[in-house]
């Protein structure tokens, strides 16, 4: 299904790439909203990301790597929006020191993820919010497949330290 989709629009077939695209298009927002911590710069991206892949379509050459190279360009226009706003990150981090210390645990877990390099983050988002493998994280940010694993080790070392940190080791880390 999937393929005969991407294989109609390579070949011009707008209607056949828009349903290709809303296929994935919640699973990006989501990625896009971690990056972007917000909702309309999330949006941006992945409207940025349905563009960059309709005009680059063609390029695609292993139909059965789509949702891989999706995720590789919502990354790059992620990196593209965020370099253009570099007080983001600095406003950010002085909205995160006012939390209240009883937020819900996803909110936590994202404030503490913004201890982590832009490097890290894509490992640790492709590995545990897109279910990767190893080997297709390696692939989606162009790293040896060591590398991959050394990055994932060190940011869930960061994030165990944070979370220690925080208090709430122990309602994640159970046993």
């Amino acid at each position: 299904m999937n393929e005969r989709l991407i294989r109609q629009a390579q070949g011009g077939d707008d209607t056949a790439y828009i349903a290709l695209f809303q296929q994935y298009e919640q699973e990006l927002y989501a990625m896009a909203y971690v990056y972007a911590k917000n909702q309309d710069d999330a949006l941006d991206i992945v409207q940025e990301c349905a563009y960059r892949s309709y005009k680059a379509i063609q390029q695609l050459r292993d139909v059965a790597y789509f949702k891989t190279w999706l995720i590789r360009i919502l990354i790059n226009c992620a990196h593209d929006l965020l370099k253009k706003r570099p007080y983001y990150e600095e406003l950010h981090d002085t909205y995160l020191i006012e939390e209240p210390v009883e937020l819900d645990m996803h909110f936590t877990l994202q404030s503490v993820m913004q201890h982590l390099s832009i490097e890290e983050k894509h490992v640790v988002l492709l590995k545990y919010y897109e279910d990767f493998t190893f080997e297709q994280i390696a692939d989606v940010l162009q790293l040896k497949l060591g590398t991959t694993k050394t990055i994932l080790y060190r940011a869930l070392k960061k994030l165990k330290t944070k979370l220690v940190e925080e208090g709430i080791a122990d309602e994640i880390f159970k046993g």
